[in-house]
């Protein structure tokens, strides 16, 4: 019996090293649904904060400035209903942490936007379709809906 799924109260974004990927997607998270969904975000690695992400993240009015990369090991929750991986890495770790948890983990393939080259503007644009296509599945997997006008 298949019925719509229950949108996950709690959410953990892993990619490999928690500073471009998994940040942009916690706080989209964040931003689509303020105090409805926990979530967090990990590396296999832990990165350092990646100017771009700051940059296409504060044009769509989101302040990265509290986010501090951290690891697996870091992270001092559990519990989280889904695991969304990032990278294949970061997939592989949450599939051998979460094989005794009853928790959904999924894969989404996400290009590596600190492997784009050439101009600072082309550069940002591979940050900001890396943003925006994260906000599409984002929306879509967790049933989001605007805020009615009024």
């Amino acid at each position: 019996m298949t019925g719509p799924r229950l949108r996950p109260t709690a959410v953990m974004y892993a990619c490999g090293m928690n500073s471009v990927r998994s940040p942009m997607a916690e706080a989209l998270t964040h931003m689509l649904f303020p105090n409805q969904v926990y979530v967090r975000s990990a590396g296999v690695r832990q990165g350092k904060n990646d100017p771009f992400v700051d940059a296409v993240m504060a044009e769509i009015g989101v302040d990265m400035s509290k986010h501090h990369p951290k690891t697996f090991e870091q992270l001092e929750e559990s519990g989280f209903d889904l695991v969304v991986t990032l990278a294949p890495e970061a997939h592989h770790r949450a599939l051998d942490m979460t094989r005794t948890e009853a928790v959904d983990v999924e894969y989404w393939p996400t290009l590596d936007p600190t492997l784009a080259t050439g101009s600072r503007e082309q550069i940002l644009n591979e940050y900001r379709a890396v943003r925006d296509q994260l906000m599409m599945r984002i929306k879509k997997r967790l049933d989001w809906a605007p805020p009615p006008s009024g």
